[in-house]
């Protein structure tokens, strides 16, 4: 145990030190001002950037991505079996069930989960429309994160007349509790 006047003179000399650094560093004429501008432009900065490098240093290794894109793929391939299979709302799973989700086709919006589901019944399970069979295909996922992914592919239908609509889409997923949703999905047909 230290003597408390030993203790003291320490203390005492570690601020002394401290004082005359702060001296060093910031002459007379620093204003208190001019410190924080120092702190909040110079410091912090800094201080962002080291912990950003220790986020990014504990991010998952590159076979969790790979995991992740395997999430994502099935996903799609649950959609395509449930759209072959007529079953809309099955299909509608893969989606984020919000008012929030977009899906853009053409020059046209929907905004929201039954938006996107009308639109769907609309064009495919109305009476004097068919469903068809679907076909995801050149597929490629990125995963931009632990939470998001981006996804570009194409699709096919392949209708009992021969015809075959086509195009190409792209989708935004984010990752929720249960599971990878789009959140996001602009598709355009040739």
């Amino acid at each position: 145990m230290i003597p408390l006047i030993f203790r003291s003179t320490l203390l005492g000399v570690r601020h002394w030190c401290a004082l005359r650094l702060f001296r060093i560093v910031f002459p007379s004429g620093v204003r208190m001002r001019q410190l924080l501008l120092f702190i909040s432009f110079g410091v912090f900065p800094v201080v962002l950037f080291a912990l950003n490098d220790r986020a990014q240093a504990q991010s998952p290794p590159e076979e969790d991505y790979g995991n992740e894109s395997k999430a994502i793929e099935r996903v799609l391939h649950k959609q395509q079996e449930a759209w072959n299979r007529h079953d809309l709302e099955g299909f509608m799973a893969g989606y984020w069930n919000s008012s929030q989700l977009t899906f853009f086709s053409g020059a046209k919006e929907n905004n929201g989960w039954q938006a996107t589901l009308d639109r769907y019944i609309d064009t495919y399970a109305s009476p004097g429309h068919e469903m068809g069979k679907l076909d995801f295909t050149n597929l490629r996922i990125e995963v931009l994160g632990q939470q998001g992914a981006f996804v570009r592919g194409e699709w096919k239908l392949t209708m009992s007349g021969g015809k075959t609509p086509h195009g190409l889409f792209t989708l935004v997923f984010r990752k929720f509790p249960e599971g990878w949703k789009i959140v996001h999905d602009h598709t355009s047909a040739e």
